[in-house]
C-alpha cells in the first residue's frame, strides 16, 4: 500500500465549557430620543454587552479556526478578551478537565478518562465538530529522489528504536545522508493518531527527532534542512 506524501483522514474536534467565563452586562434603559437614537432597531437596542475573559488552549491545528473565531467575536464584544494558547490536544483536554480554560481545542474526541475528570471536577461541557484535518508527510522542495513512501517504510522509519539513519537505509538508491526529523509533540492529538495507524501503537515512537506542538516550528524546520 503506497501513499504519496501521505495524506490520512481524522476527526478534528473542538470542545466548548457550557460556562465561558463572560458575564453580561444589563443594558441601562434609556428614554427613547428624538433623531437618529430614536430610529435604532429594537434588535441594536436589546444587543447583550459582555465582559471578561474566554481562555482557550490545545491543538495547533484547530489553532488558526479558533484565532479567526476570537478574532470575529471580539469585534461585536470589544470587552470580551480571548486568549488563545497551543500546547497540543492532551495539554489543551488536561486544563479543560482541571477547570483552568473555557474551550479545549482537540484532533481527536475527548477520552473516557478526561470526561471522568471534567465529571469529577463538576465540569459540564459540549463538544463541536467543526473541520477534518489532513495529515501529510512532507519533505523539503530540494529533496528530489523520494516522492512517495510505503506505510511499512514509515513505519520502520519512525517506530521506537528505529535503525534507519540514513536515506539510503530506506532505500539503497537514496543517497547516504542523514535524515533529520521533525513532528508533533507527545501532548499532540495528531502524534496519537499518526502512531496508532502507521507504527500501530499509540504514542510509541522513535524520540530522536524536533517535536513541536507549533506546527510552524515544524515547517520552518523542514524548510531549513
Amino acid at each position: 500500500m503506497k501513499a504519496r506524501l501521505f495524506q490520512l483522514l481524522l476527526v478534528l474536534v473542538a470542545f466548548a465549557v457550557i460556562v465561558s467565563g463572560c458575564a453580561q452586562k444589563p443594558a441601562e434603559e434609556k428614554a427613547e430620543k428624538p433623531g437618529k437614537e430614536a430610529n435604532q432597531t429594537e434588535e441594536t437596542q436589546k444587543k447583550p454587552e459582555l465582559e471578561g475573559e474566554v481562555l482557550v488552549d490545545g491543538s495547533s491545528t484547530v489553532y488558526p479556526i479558533a484565532e479567526g473565531i476570537a478574532e470575529e467575536f471580539q469585534n461585536q464584544q470589544q470587552k470580551v478578551k480571548v486568549t488563545i494558547g497551543v500546547s497540543g490536544t492532551g495539554g489543551g483536554m488536561k486544563k479543560f478537565v482541571a477547570g483552568e480554560i473555557d474551550i479545549a481545542n482537540a484532533s481527536r474526541p475527548i477520552k473516557d478518562e478526561e470526561k471522568a475528570e471534567a465529571e469529577k471536577n463538576g465540569i459540564k461541557f459540549a463538544e463541536f465538530k467543526i473541520a477534518y484535518d489532513g495529515v501529510t508527510i512532507v519533505v523539503n522542495k530540494e529533496n528530489n529522489w523520494i516522492d512517495n513512501i510505503t506505510v511499512e517504510q514509515l513505519k520502520e522509519l519512525w517506530k521506537p528504536d528505529s535503525k534507519i539513519k540514513m536515506w539510503s537505509d530506506i532505500n539503497k538508491s537514496y543517497p547516504k545522508q542523514k535524515i533529520v526529523l521533525f513532528g508533533p509533540d507527545t501532548d499532540s492529538g495528531t502524534f496519537e493518531f499518526f502512531t496508532e495507524e502507521i507504527v500501530g501503537e499509540k504514542k510509541k515512537s522513535r524520540s530522536d527527532y524536533t517535536q513541536s506542538a507549533d506546527d510552524n516550528v515544524l515547517v520552518e524546520g523542514v524548510a531549513g534542512e
